[in-house]
């Protein structure tokens, strides 16, 4: 759940979410029992490996989930009232004006036979009701807002490179002004200078527009360039979440410890790379019981195939973990 002294401050509250996928006659459950808070202007991180339930989680908030899909337990607040993600035509009201979402592949996002500034301008004219060409000066200076002339605004997306057409992206995510933005690893695609590029925009959007962003990746680099708060998600749930400065000095849950081994530091040339041994679980292979990272963990105990951690407070982390619930069990036990 998620704690109570931080609600009053919270933008978005996500509480106790689960979603459900049905898949060949069979259901999986996806994500589960996922809480956490966004304050304004804050920017978190969700870092894990594929399957890890990332994007299903901010699919979700949005209310984008597939057909598929369905919410079985959970919800999430905005401004402490509880949105519809589970009722499409519901959830159409707030999405472009309080939540939007950067999608991943902005060539496949994009309308390719109509121009970049109708498609821009388009969410003005649907969301806010602008006239035409109100909604087409609005869509000039959103252009220009992320590094893009206006006057390419007549552009189709083919025309563009690949960095712009993700700053077109970023400028239609704003059109309706969010408070919320989610980034679908609006990165990936790109190479390592537009990805700096990409994310020092992003980084001044928020800090200009008081933007609070959700950055769905896989690259733990990614989130200490972008982010204030990450969490580590593994098989569908959180396993750990705090500060970046705090999962990166000390790593506690052996699968982030692992994430970050994984990192080359062009600074250390001796640094050995040290990938994660095992496959992640997909959704119907996952282990029936405990940890679902036991099978890969360097650190399982005997406790770890048979219970599941609960995520608890660790210091200013939470962590889900047999290996730190031990050690406050012990702790507790020599105060008595």
């Amino acid at each position: 759940m998620i704690n109570t002294s931080k609600r009053s401050a919270a933008l978005l509250e996500v509480d106790g979410l689960s979603v459900t996928y049905g898949l060949m006659g069979a259901s999986s459950r996806a994500i589960e029992n996922v809480s956490f808070a966004l304050g304004a202007g804050e920017a978190v991180g969700l870092v894990g490996e594929s399957g890890s339930g990332k994007t299903t989680t901010a699919m979700a908030i949005a209310g984008l989930l597939s057909p598929n899909a369905r919410v079985s337990s959970g919800e999430v607040r905005y401004r402490g009232n509880v949105l519809p993600i589970d009722d499409d035509a519901a959830m159409r009201p707030h999405r472009w004006s309080e939540t939007s979402v950067v999608f991943q592949g902005a060539m496949n996002a994009l309308n390719p036979v109509h121009r970049i500034i109708t498609q821009i301008a388009e969410p003005c004219m649907l969301k806010l009701g602008m006239p035409r060409g109100e909604a087409s000066a609005r869509a000039r200076e959103l252009l220009e807002l992320v590094g893009i002339p206006a006057d390419r605004g007549t552009a189709y997306p083919h025309e563009l490179s690949g960095g712009m057409r993700q700053r077109v992206m970023i400028a239609m995510a704003l059109a309706c002004r969010p408070s919320i933005v989610i980034g679908d690893e609006p990165t990936t695609a790109l190479d390592v200078i537009t990805q700096a590029q990409i994310l020092k925009l992003l980084g001044k959007l928020r800090s200009q527009l008081r933007l609070a962003l959700i950055l769905i990746t896989h690259d733990l680099s990614v989130v200490a360039e972008a982010c204030d708060r990450v969490l580590i998600m593994y098989s569908g749930r959180i396993v750990e979440e705090g500060t970046v400065a705090e999962i990166f000095a000390q790593p506690k849950h052996p699968y982030t410890r692992l994430l970050i081994d994984s990192i080359p530091n062009p600074a250390n040339g001796k640094k050995m790379i040290r990938p994660i041994p095992g496959d992640p679980p997909n959704l119907m292979n996952r282990p029936s019981s405990g940890c679902a990272f036991h099978p890969r963990c360097p650190s399982v105990m005997a406790v770890c195939p048979t219970e599941v951690p609960s995520i608890d407070q660790f210091g200013q982390e939470r962590v889900a973990c047999h290996l730190y619930r031990s050690s406050q069990e012990d702790r507790g036990a020599s105060h008595a």
